[in-house]
């Protein structure tokens, strides 16, 4: 097997004396690459290794963005002042870097307003344009027509 270490002489030793060499410095052998010929190992801290990665592992989640979602609901013959005071928190949301879901909920017979409902989410998407581009245009899933808007990048 080929041996690599920090303060191991590279090359090919049998697993006896490889075994011996990390017995020696008080380390673990950790085979690298099973099916290279002949087999990769390496003489190191195997618990300080994966102490390491798990660190690493833990920063870069940290520094991961979570994505929020935040909803406004319409109804399909949302009157105009409506319209404004929802428009303004859609404009929140997308500043301060939430998704938006705006949707129209339709209730009863009001299904038949389908087409009101689409104009009003195609109104939103094009008044918050410079905030936000449009991820999915409206689209009918049952009683609720769903769109979403993601705010553009600074």
């Amino acid at each position: 097997m080929r041996l690599v270490g920090d303060n191991v002489e590279i090359g090919v030793y049998p697993t006896r004396k490889a075994l011996a060499i990390a017995e020696e410095q008080e380390l673990d052998l950790v085979e690298i690459s099973p099916k290279a010929n002949p087999p990769v190992c390496k003489v190191m801290d195997y618990k300080k290794f994966v102490y390491e990665q798990k660190k690493r592992e833990k920063t870069l989640k940290s520094k991961a963005t979570k994505v929020i979602i935040k909803e406004i609901r319409f109804g399909p013959n949302t009157d105009n002042h409506d319209y404004e005071f929802k428009k303004k928190h859609a404009e929140k949301f997308l500043k301060d870097g939430a998704k938006l879901k705006a949707y129209v909920f339709f209730k009863g017979r009001s299904i038949i307003y389908k087409d009101q409902g689409e104009i009003l989410l195609l109104k939103l998407a094009q008044e918050l344009e410079e905030l936000g581009k449009v991820e999915q245009m409206p689209k009918l899933e049952g009683k609720r027509m769903i769109m979403f808007i993601a705010p553009k990048k600074k």
